[in-house]
């Protein structure tokens, strides 16, 4: 069973492969300093993703001038939010979405925050399979579908490994990372290719504007579910400050760096041209063949997310299945959990294809922003104002516990924060509600989500015996005093 005392499993698994997934990490256990996630946090945008987000931007309407204040703002603002869940993990030393069975209940976490979650690990890996396939088809020539595949199997060893694996490989790629983006952004502005006037900002545009605005915001918001699963095994008095803004500022900088980088780059291609033929394009400006290092470059930065996607897709399925039977966290479910998301992403990014990567990435970030909106707003209100980091561990993980099989005060203040997006969103194509037509287009569903959320959240948790429950804590004597 997944609970507290699950730790003391088999000690003699082979060295370097991580032995817990769900379950509490013994203090014993916990190692490792704040500035080990700046490695992870800071090389996680820096890959054909991060690029190919700074690709999609440029699709939406808005001159390169106005695309990249959007993209800087959206970033800061996106960024803010998902840092402070960095602060869960040393608290609780859980991964994150576990943390959410005290505001959502036992199963209600299950069939709302976690079913989501695990789309958004499918819908992001589903991104990084295209752009590994292609990547892999135009350096080798071989078929996309392999490419993807033989990415995906590397990654998957990755993320059997787990946590320190993870942190050690992004450790290991930073500073290379850092030369050739800095390459490939020296090529890009100063190599050529621009057309002329594109750096004349032109007519502000307020739709095409938010647009930008909510989709890079909610890029960096799609990082929320994995945060804490990179910081549990740090131990429990360290503090907030340092856990935020060692996630905060090397996110934000490289998220604003890579996607401007993006913009600029499918500024000076071809229309239509997907972002790793436009990545290409652009380095090769600076020397022949320096695209093609550019390519393999960001094609390992992409390995490495792809092993966080399915490290974290890992976890999730674990604890769906946990949630309605018992599970021990042994090595052989997350292989085979690890397993079912490559199959999983392989069969979707088949259906999707190359060809439609912008139309699906724009519209999966966006969608799945507004999923994540209102679950940001509870659980950070949860942590941060109601209980203030003090949880019962044990109580997590028992079904029949002080936390309810469904929390409706959780519950209904995601729905109603839904609820209360919707007339405001934009998902292009596909709907723009009755507020944002009247607004001309524009979609500001994250301004009413988060505080909608937020607020309802606080005012129904009044009505908790928090008492009781930090009594239960201080008797479990497992956590530390919020920092």
């Amino acid at each position: 069973m997944a609970t507290v005392a699950s730790h003391a499993e088999d000690h003699a698994r082979p060295v370097g492969i991580e032995q817990h997934s769900i379950d509490w990490v013994p203090l014993e256990e916990r190692h490792g300093k704040p500035s080990s996630m700046g490695a992870i946090w800071f090389v996680g945008s820096l890959n054909l993703t991060g690029l190919a987000t700074g690709v999609v931007t440029l699709s939406m309407g808005a001159s390169l001038v106005w695309t990249v204040v959007a993209t800087v703002l959206g970033s800061l603002f996106g960024t803010f939010f998902m840092a402070f869940h960095a602060a869960q993990g040393p608290q609780l030393g859980l991964p994150q979405l576990v943390q959410s069975r005290p505001q959502f209940g036992y199963l209600g976490a299950a069939l709302t925050v976690w079913v989501f979650a695990l789309v958004n690990y499918v819908a992001f890996n589903t991104s990084d399979a295209l752009l590994s396939g292609q990547a892999m088809n135009t350096l080798f020539g071989i078929p996309n579908v392999v490419g993807y595949l033989v990415a995906a199997v590397v990654a998957a060893v990755i993320a059997l490994f787990g946590y320190d694996w993870i942190h050690r490989l992004n450790r290991w790629l930073t500073w290379p990372f850092v030369v050739v983006t800095a390459a490939v952004t020296a090529a890009a502005l100063f190599g050529g290719g621009l057309p002329d006037g594109v750096w004349r900002a032109g007519p502000f545009e307020l739709a095409p504007f938010m647009l930008v605005f909510v989709f890079v915001a909610g890029f960096q918001l799609g990082w929320a579910p994995y945060v804490s699963d990179y910081s549990r095994y740090l131990r429990p008095d360290v503090s907030v400050r340092s856990t935020f803004w060692w996630t905060y500022l090397p996110s934000a900088v490289s998220g604003v760096w890579v996607f401007i980088l993006g913009a600029v780059v499918s500024a000076a291609a071809p229309a239509d041209t997907d972002p790793v033929t436009a990545l290409k394009l652009a380095a090769d400006r600076l020397f022949g063949g320096f695209g093609t290092i550019a390519v393999v470059v960001l094609l390992v930065g992409l390995l490495s997310i792809m092993a966080i996607n399915q490290y974290g897709g890992s976890l999730t399925m674990i604890s769906i299945v946990d949630s309605f039977r018992p599970v021990k966290p042994t090595r052989a479910i997350r292989v085979a959990t690890i397993g079912i998301m490559l199959v999983t992403v392989g069969a979707v990014s088949t259906l999707v294809g190359i060809d439609r990567f912008n139309w699906f990435f724009a519209n999966v970030v966006v969608v799945l922003t507004y999923l994540f909106i209102p679950w940001t707003a509870v659980n950070l209100v949860d942590f941060f104002l109601v209980r203030r980091g003090q949880y019962v561990v044990r109580e997590i993980f028992n079904p029949h516990g002080i936390y309810g099989r469904w929390g409706w005060r959780g519950n209904l203040a995601y729905v109603i924060g839904l609820a209360c997006m919707a007339p405001f969103m934009v998902i292009t194509g596909l709907y723009v509600g009755p507020v944002a037509d009247l607004l001309g287009g524009v979609d500001c569903s994250l301004l009413v989500g988060l505080p909608v959320a937020g607020v309802l959240y606080w005012a129904f948790a009044r009505s908790l015996d928090l008492a009781t429950e930090r009594r239960m804590v201080r008797e479990e004597g497992l956590l530390a005093e919020l920092h």
